[in-house]
């Protein structure tokens, strides 16, 4: 299953692997290592591991895991069997980590650098001193694109997908505090199907995405490019056997930290017994062993 039909199926599949399952995970019970970083999970090497397994990845859905600036939050979306497909969020408050539920998904969340804005497609909520906002609107330049995932730089531009099967990546600046109109990136990067969710470092040194190209692993592969000294977009690179399998690996984004890759890997194949939809993390220096010499 692609990624596109996967984000107006989620809220009718049924996950085999959650099915008659009688917990949902959570971060229920007591972990003696729960209040250390990264919610006390060992960091990983440069393959990449199932983010806090039992925790956040369990026999159930849970795909689009982003932490916050200031590593205290982390955000999530968790689908068990047919129940709505909700936000979760985990917050560091009191010494300790704990989970709580958000609300059903209103998109895909991405957090400003500066942690005020919670990006939702082509909505987004801000921060107040009682928590976020209502959810507004990004205004009509926005509003006539189908947004699945929206990021953005310290700098303020926008990198935004749009829900189709072709899939075309759009990038918005900021200038002299004017906001600029949308514009599609360059066909080396607005190539093959499902091309989608990207993210953009804060300095906006590389874009990651996902697609599904020719020469790939198998379904959709997660893709790099830096940005050369005179400002354009390099070549995509595929981030290689190590990220990408056979199966939908999307979804890709560096902590606000710097020290850590997240993404998601789904297997919807109802004939498969071990199917699966989990976030995983790796070290970021991924990133850097792909960065052309």
């Amino acid at each position: 299953m692609n990624i596109f039909t996967q984000s107006l199926a989620l809220a009718s599949i049924v996950f085999i692997a959650g099915c008659g399952a009688e917990t949902q995970g959570g971060l229920e019970g007591e972990v003696s290592d729960i209040k250390t970083p990264y919610l006390g999970q060992t960091p990983p090497g440069l393959s990449p591991k199932l983010f806090a397994p039992e925790f956040i990845s369990t026999g159930d859905l849970e795909i689009e895991g982003v932490f916050a600036p200031g590593m205290e939050e982390f955000y999530f979306t968790r689908q068990v069997n047919r129940d709505p497909i909700n936000t979760h969020a985990v917050t560091y408050e009191g010494g300790e980590w704990s989970e709580s539920l958000v609300g059903v998904s209103e998109g895909e969340v991405a957090i400003s650098t500066d942690g005020n804005i919670m990006y939702l497609g082509n909505k987004y909520k801000e921060r107040t001193a009682s928590g976020w906002s209502e959810t507004k609107s990004l205004g009509p330049d926005f509003e006539q694109f189908p947004i699945m995932r929206l990021t953005a730089s310290a700098a303020g531009t926008y990198v935004f997908d749009e829900r189709n099967e072709l899939g075309i990546l759009r990038l918005s600046r900021l200038i002299d505090g004017k906001r600029q109109a949308p514009e599609a990136f360059d066909e080396h990067i607005n190539s093959g199907t499902f091309t989608a969710h990207p993210f953009i470092a804060s300095d906006e040194s590389y874009l990651i995405w996902d697609s599904k190209r020719e020469g790939g692993f198998g379904d959709s592969d997660l893709y790099i490019s830096f940005r050369e000294v005179d400002g354009s977009w390099g070549p995509a690179i595929n981030m290689g056997a190590e990220i990408n399998t056979e199966f939908d690996d999307a979804f890709g984004s560096v902590t606000p930290d710097g020290k850590y890759f997240f993404f998601h890997r789904i297997n919807l194949v109802e004939s498969d017994s071990e199917s699966f939809a989990n976030i995983y993390w790796v070290d970021a220096k991924v990133i850097e062993n792909l960065r052309p010499e």
